[in-house]
């Protein structure tokens, strides 16, 4: 079911039924499939472009600055619009026969009325399906705040100057906000590079709740930026005038000083154009064109997408699943395949290894410039209906918004893993188990665990720089700079080897508030990781994103010098040792209030059957000193309440961890919910979990319990509680993972240990085959690419444009694909 754009050869049939569109090669599969006769045949065929200067010599008009943050928008970022004339007419299989539009004025009037009538629709369907399409997109279309109406403004008596403002707290002079409650003037947030402001008016609605504030240096007559704290965005309030008059601010005479919340991220995006070494700008590159060869539009900020999918279809696995048996797929495709996940990967990984879309992007000069080097641009394949499909539902992946190309790799691997219960599993390329050892300092006894992993998360020890002398001396002149007044000096980049990454990695840790049941106290312990099983494919993300000692995030201006390859076997795991003791296992004890009689708890052996759960009586003791450091830090309360509890009180370094993993939980700020708190134990009725969650999770091969468990988890939220289940498979060891679910009614004592997750093993030497490159200072701006190794060529695949490297850089990545070594 090949959706094509219409300007492909052949053009497009659309089924006059169902609206599905379909190349010239697979139509035929259609009709036989379902007997459909009509389809609506489009052939766009681009008209010729007049150079808009004679004399500029290239041809195309010199390029405007952006000066709205939008897509294909007056004003906005650029986007080929291309020309078009187009042609339509109906044809009727299986003789293909032409019926043009003229042709039907001598047809009877009941087929003529029908047939137009169809027609019509048809455009306007495919109307609307434009307006769908991300090719435009304005980032600057803001709602209506839901305060603005009844916003209550405090009559304190404070009028506001018209300049000279500074920060009531820092006494920081720009990016200022005043809070339209109260007249309060504070600082606002400091971004990922560690400019910006020092939160101060965040800060300040976290305390009062007071939820709209205008950032000071935007009002003109026309209107300023507000921003609603409640709401988390930019948001338009109507009656600003008056509110802004309460404080004595007459928005009539009022002048831009600042430069707007929107010219500030344009600014961030246009700087992609700078960051020559990952795009290799500096040189011209030889554009490369074949199977394998193909080059993906760029939907708006959907580099992340490109680059991660350019790296899966290059990996045997994910060409087997869905390229070598795509005729199968296609033919058992669902009558609609726009939502089938199967044939979406297919169409894409198809497009990628055919070489059919590897083609060069037609020239928009009406002469061709034969002295001209080719741009290296293809016409290439445009990923919306999978961008649409995997991105459903998913608060990050379905916006236009730029995003973190490792979490799209994990969720796409989670999508797998879902749509892969039977047959062939590809993301099994992937998959290894970790060991973690944990030896008790005080009895020497070990502990075991394993878990599943899909990447290695590798730590960049900055201590470990190679060039220190001139890292101190570099931030030397910088503080002289500071003090001076005069412009900071360009740092140099730090040079860490990678062999202290992975001494980093794989290091004994130590876990100072251990809870050890031979002791039967807390103690000190040592924890070590080792690889269980090396899977085929490895992948490495370098942490170069991190938080400095004021809790900012910032994104680490490495070079690593990672090699081309790897030996690991010194990191595998040996297992428990000869004449090793292991810990005894017993669940910690709960943390609890000092006066509740405790009935019992879940330990990693308790069931849901089992009447020696939580008692709902019980509320933990959370160590408040810890839950104050968060709060200051600008975090919602009952987040760090429940960051404390889930790490058990172990410090505000675990704490802080599972706020930044958690921040974009839909139930982020929601109160803490213990669990078994909402009934007594053993009564929570199963009606209070959504049926249809349940299901969903049973359907992938789970039984209730672990859907039940999962759900529970998670607070109901479905993609958490897959997402839950399969990072928690060793936490379900008293349940059994298998294919079809475990057998209801067995015992506790009787269950059989759980087989395990289906994991590939082998010898951990490797070979580099591709790398991801982020350019900018935060995942949710800047810009991605990928090198790929092809035929002992690296190649640089930059969205449209495919090319021949010339120096990869392979010491600026941030995924780095490995591959086994098989000897």
């Amino acid at each position: 079911m090949m959706m094509l754009e219409k300007e492909s050869e052949g053009g497009l049939y659309v089924c006059m039924n169902s609206f599905l569109g379909f190349g010239s090669k697979y139509v035929d599969r259609h009709h036989a499939k379902t007997g459909q006769r009509a389809y609506l045949h489009i052939t766009r065929t681009r008209k010729t472009q007049k150079e808009d200067d004679p004399n500029s010599g290239s041809g195309d008009p010199p390029k405007k600055k952006p000066t709205r943050l939008a897509i294909g928008i007056e004003g906005g970022f650029d986007v080929e619009q291309e020309q078009y004339e187009e042609e339509v007419k109906v044809v009727l299989f299986p003789d293909r026969q032409e019926v043009t539009l003229d042709d039907l004025s001598s047809m009877p009037d009941v087929v003529r009325e029908r047939v137009s009538l169809s027609v019509a629709e048809l455009q306007a369907a495919d109307s609307v399906s434009h307006t769908l399409q991300v090719q435009q997109w304005d980032g600057e279309v803001r709602q209506e705040s839901k305060h603005a109406a009844e916003l209550k403004q405090l009559d304190n008596g404070l009028k506001i100057p018209p300049s000279g403002w500074k920060c009531e707290v820092c006494e920081l002079q720009e990016n200022l906000w005043m809070n339209l409650t109260d007249g309060k003037v504070l600082c606002g947030r400091r971004y990922f590079d560690g400019s910006g402001g020092n939160n101060h008016a965040l800060l300040y609605y976290q305390q009062t709740g007071y939820p709209l504030a205008v950032k000071l240096g935007t009002i003109t007559p026309d209107g300023a930026d507000v921003y609603s704290y409640d709401e988390d965005d930019m948001v338009l309030d109507s009656k600003l005038p008056e509110h802004l008059s309460h404080f004595g601010i007459d928005m009539m005479t009022m002048e831009k000083t600042e430069r707007t919340m929107t010219e500030l991220e344009i600014a961030v995006n246009q700087r992609v154009g700078e960051w020559e070494v990952i795009q290799e700008s500096g040189t011209t590159l030889r554009p490369l064109w074949g199977p394998g060869l193909t080059g993906m539009k760029n939907l708006g900020n959907s580099c992340y997408l490109n680059s991660v999918m350019q790296v899966l279809f290059t990996i045997p696995d994910f060409q087997t699943k869905y390229v070598s048996n795509i005729d199968k797929i296609f033919d058992e495709a669902p009558s609609d395949p726009t939502q089938d996940f199967k044939t979406q990967v297919a169409k894409l990984g198809y497009g990628l290894l055919s070489g059919e879309y590897s083609k060069p992007a037609p020239d928009p000069a009406d002469e061709p410039n034969t002295s001209a080097e080719p741009r290296g641009d293809q016409v290439g394949i445009a990923p919306r209906m999978f961008k649409a499909l995997v991105g459903r539902g998913h608060p990050e992946f379905s916006t236009n918004r730029q995003q973190d190309a490792q979490e799209f790799l994990l969720h796409f691997i989670n999508m797998v893993e879902r749509n892969c219960r039977s047959g062939m599993n590809p993301s099994e390329a992937f998959r290894f188990l970790v060991e973690e050892k944990i030896v008790c300092q005080q009895s020497q006894k070990a502990k075991y665990t394993q878990r599943v992993d899909y990447i290695v998360q590798l730590p960049v020890p900055m201590d470990q720089a190679t060039n220190m002398d001139e890292l101190q001396e570099a931030e030397r002149r910088r503080e002289e700079a500071e003090s001076s007044g005069a412009p900071p000096p360009v740092a140099p980049r730090a040079q860490i080897p990678f062999a202290a990454c992975l001494a980093a990695l794989s290091e004994p840790e130590t876990l100072t508030d251990f809870w050890s049941s031979a002791v039967q106290a807390k103690t000190t312990a040592t924890k070590t990781t080792r690889f269980a099983s090396f899977p085929d494919h490895l992948v490495i993300q370098i942490k170069k994103f991190t938080f400095g000692l004021d809790w900012v995030p910032k994104k680490l201006d490495v070079s690593i010098d990672v090699p081309e390859t790897l030996d690991l076997n010194a990191l595998r795991a040996m297992g428990q040792q000869p004449g090793e003791e292991l810990l005894p296992e017993v669940a910690p004890p709960p943390l609890m209030t000092p006066d509740v009689e405790v009935k019992g708890i879940l330990g990693s052996h308790g069931n849901e059957e089992d009447d020696s759960l939580y008692s709902p009586l019980l509320s933990p003791v959370l160590d408040d000193s810890t839950v104050s450091q968060l709060c200051e830090m600008g975090f919602p309360l009952e987040a760090c309440r429940k960051a404390v509890y889930y790490t058990g009180n172990t410090g505000i370094d675990a704490a802080m961890n599972w706020v930044m993993g958690h921040m974009d939980d839909p139930d982020f700020a929601a109160p803490l919910v213990l669990p078994g708190s909402s009934s007594a134990p053993g009564t929570t009725p199963t009606e209070s979990l959504p049926e249809e969650h349940l299901a969903t999770i049973v359907s992938m091969g789970f039984s209730r319990d672990q859907a039940t468990r999962a759900l529970r988890a998670t607070n109901n939220v479905l993609e958490r509680a897959v997402d839950w289940i399969f990072s928690h498979l060793d936490d379900l060891e008293s349940m059994d993972v298998s294919e079809g679910g475990r057998s209801e009614g067995g015992s506790e004592a009787s269950r059989e240990p759980p087989p395990g997750p289906r994991v590939r093993d082998g010898t951990g030497k490797y070979e580099l085959f591709a790398f991801i490159s982020h350019m900018g200072s935060s995942t949710m701006c800047g810009h991605y690419v990928c090198h790929i190794k092809k035929d002992q060529q690296w190649v640089i695949f930059n969205d449209q444009k495919v090319c021949a490297s010339e120096k990869p850089p392979k010491d600026l990545g941030y995924l780095y694909f490995y591959r086994r070594v098989v000897e």
